[in-house]
Order: structure tokens, then sequence, then C-alpha cells
């Protein structure tokens, strides 16, 4: 089978091709599943490769621990598991530390690292320097991670769709599901822009696409998106191999020596139709953490106000329309960040810049992602939300759908993920 044939039937189809899906098709894959990928674009063409490409467990919200501790052990073997490699590396990761406000912040999350198992510690100004000695500046000290990790997406993901096809499993692009069918309540086909596929598990895996997706067959799934902005440098002589966080900047080395980044805490949320009608459930996380996204109101607003919200199988979909969600970098925001970056690090002046690129985020309410069955329309499975998480908790997340559709023991405890948390269905 390749990438054009769409099988009359398959146990299991999974709508999204990014890092998401595709290793649930993997773990699928492993246990003698038949499963076929539909993607309305091409393999990993949103967020599954433009995002930062980190693989941390610190600082995750103490319900996203465990997924990302097993996500983490995944990574490590699965070069070998696809025999190409993802650009893996154990090289660790900082938070730096501003103000005593940080270091307090940082501090109080320690003790889950410890319940956790994980090497996550605090360190004084002067150790910083044993590590950073690089590093410019005062600087109250940082919260340092060293078997934390960074995998490098525009690798990671297509080589893990090669070795799908390898094994004959079908990744259909530019070809997007446009609904199901059910019987009895419960799903039976996946219904394509090219044809109808049979099957009994559908899962639905379309990143910032998916709260559309689901109000068109009825279920109100609470999902914004966040915009932000990367770039990639050519290589920087004298520039730390760690992953490094600042209040106002990020960065991580690249396999070509070159270097991701970004800056920390600007990401963009743009006003829409949904913003309001959402308001009452974001509100309590832009409060807490409103600091790290700049509103904007424009044309956006008038874009998704006219975006097609209800379709018939027969009818062609936004996901036709907009094959790829490509925002554009915000300039002004990567110029500030490589500013930041520059006057704590200064070995990145006058870095090239090679290029750079959008992403859209896609965030829940409490930017804990949905991994769940949806027990009103039996066989669907979301899997959505993750909230700039995705890349490094991707593999735990397709081992927990693969888990949860064979009946298997769950890799984790998929209660803290579960869809009711968040909506009625």
């Amino acid at each position: 089978m390749n990438s054009y044939h769409l099988p009359a039937d398959s146990e299991v189809v999974v709508a999204g091709a990014g890092i998401i899906g595709l290793t649930t098709a993997l773990y699928l894959s492993d246990r003698g599943v038949r499963v076929t990928i539909c993607d309305k674009g091409t393999v990993g063409c949103e967020q599954s490769t433009r995002n930062w490409g980190w693989v941390r467990r610190m600082g995750r919200d103490p319900i996203e621990i465990p997924l990302a501790k097993e996500s983490a052990r995944l990574w490590e073997t699965l070069a070998g598991h696809i025999g190409q490699d993802v650009g893996f590396r154990k090289t660790g990761i900082f938070y730096l530390c501003k103000s005593q406000k940080d270091l307090v912040k940082y501090e109080a999350w320690v003790p889950h690292a410890k319940a956790h198992d994980l090497d996550s510690h605090m360190l004084s100004a002067q150790q910083l320097q044993t590590y950073l000695p690089s590093l410019s500046g005062e600087w109250s000290g940082a919260m340092f991670t060293p078997s934390d990790a960074r995998a490098e997406p525009s690798l990671a993901t297509p080589a893990i769709a090669a070795e799908l096809r390898r094994r004959g499993i079908s990744i259909i692009e530019n070809c997007a599901v446009r609904g199901i069918e059910t019987t009895s309540g419960k799903i039976t086909a996946a219904v394509t822009e090219r044809g109808t596929i049979a099957c009994g598990n559908f899962v639905l895996a379309t990143g910032a696409w998916t709260r559309l997706f689901c109000r068109n067959i009825g279920i109100d799934f609470p999902q914004l998106r966040v915009f932000g902005s990367v770039l990639r440098t050519g290589p920087v002589n004298g520039a730390p191999e760690y992953a490094v966080a600042g209040n106002d900047f990020a960065f991580r080395k690249r396999l070509d020596g070159g270097y991701t980044v970004a800056q920390k805490n600007a990401n963009i949320a743009q006003i829409v139709p949904d913003s309001f009608l959402l308001m009452r459930q974001f509100m309590p996380a832009f409060r807490s953490e409103g600091n790290e996204v700049r509103l904007r109101f424009g044309k956006a607003f008038f874009e998704d106000l006219m975006t097609k919200k209800r379709w018939t199988s027969s009818d062609a979909t936004p996901f036709e329309t907009e094959r790829q969600l490509n925002p554009k970098p915000d300039q002004k925001i990567l110029a500030e960040g490589l500013r930041n970056l520059t006057r704590s690090f200064p070995a990145f002046a006058g870095a090239e810049v090679l290029e750079s690129w959008g992403c859209a985020i896609d965030v829940t309410p409490d930017a804990i992602p949905v991994i769940s069955e949806v027990p009103s329309l039996p066989g669907l499975i979301i899997a959505s939300g993750f909230s700039g998480h995705g890349f490094g908790i991707g593999p735990g997340a397709g081992h927990l759908i693969a888990d949860i559709i064979t009946g298997s023991n769950p890799i984790v405890d998929p209660l803290p993920y579960r869809l009711s948390r968040i909506v009625r269905t």
C-alpha cells in the first residue's frame, strides 16, 4: 500500500499525520492492528515540525509528569525502533532565574520532581556559572534537569512516517476526513474527501483543527489557538550544548550545529468569536499565565467568523480550503528574543538567521491534553489540546491511545486526560 491507496476498511483510522497520529499508528502496528492515517495536508506540515524540539519533564504540570516520563523513555528507544536517527540527545535543560520570585516558583516545583524520581534540582548563581560560563548578566540561579533532552522535529516526524510506510501502512496525504458514520451510536466509518473507510475506531489527532471538526459532529470541544514564532540560526561558536530558557528567550542546539531560538512568554492569541464563547473556561488560565500571551485583534476575527462551521460528508470542508495552517512569524517578537538572548549569551551576537516560521498551538483551558474516548460516541478517541507539549510527550500519548484501543494495560493512568473533565459528552 502507498500514500495514495484508500482502503475500503481499516480497524483504526487516524485523522492527522503529526507526531500524535504517527506514534499512535506505530504502537498500533506493533500489535498487529490495521491502521490508516489521513491528513488534509502532508506529514508533519504543522506544529509537529515547527516546535522547539524539547523533550522535557521539568516544569510540567504534576498531572502530566507521568506521561512526560514515559514519553522520554520511548524517545530514548525510538531511533532503534524505527531504524532512523530522530536527533534525540540527553543534553539537559535549564530554566534560568532572574529574580527571587523566579527562584521561589521553581523551588516550589522541585518536590514534584522528587516524587517522580526526576533529577531536576536548583542551582545557585555560583553553581550556574560552572555549567554556563558564557552566561552574562546578573542571575539568581536556575532549575536544571541533566537528563532532559532534545530531538529534531524535522527529522523525527518524517522518520516515523517512513517506517510506517515501510510496514505497508497507508498514510494518505491531501485527504481530509470530512466526517464519520455511525450505526447504533457507534463509529462505523470515516468519510474522507476521496471516499469512505469502514472502521471500528477513529482517532482525532488534528491539533488546532479539532474544535472545528468536533463542532460539526455535535461535540463542543473547548480549544483555542495560540501563535508562536521561531527561528533557526547557523552554527554559533562558543554557545552552550544545553537547551536554556530565560524569562524572555529560549534556545536549543540543533544537529546541524545551529540553534532553534524563540522568545519565551511571547505567544500571540488572536481574538476570534470563540474567544468570547470560551471566555469563562479560559479566564482562570489567562489570569495566571496572561503575561505569556499577547492579545491581538484583527482580520483573524473576521476570517474565523466566515469559516464554515457546519457541513455534510458530501461537502467540501474548511480542511480542504486551508491544507496547511501556516501563520507568518512575528519578526518583531523574534528580533526582541534574539536581542534578549544576545545580552545573556554574547556568543549569539552576529548569529546568522537562516529561517523563521510561525506555529499554531492548540490549547485547552487547563493546558492539559485530552487523550480520551468519547462516552457518547463509542469508537471515537480525541487526542488534542496538547498546549505546546505535543512533541515532547507525543510518543507517550500515542502509546496510551494504542493502549485504549486495544484494551491493554495503559502506559499511564488515562483518567487525568479524560474528555469529561472539560466538556459534557
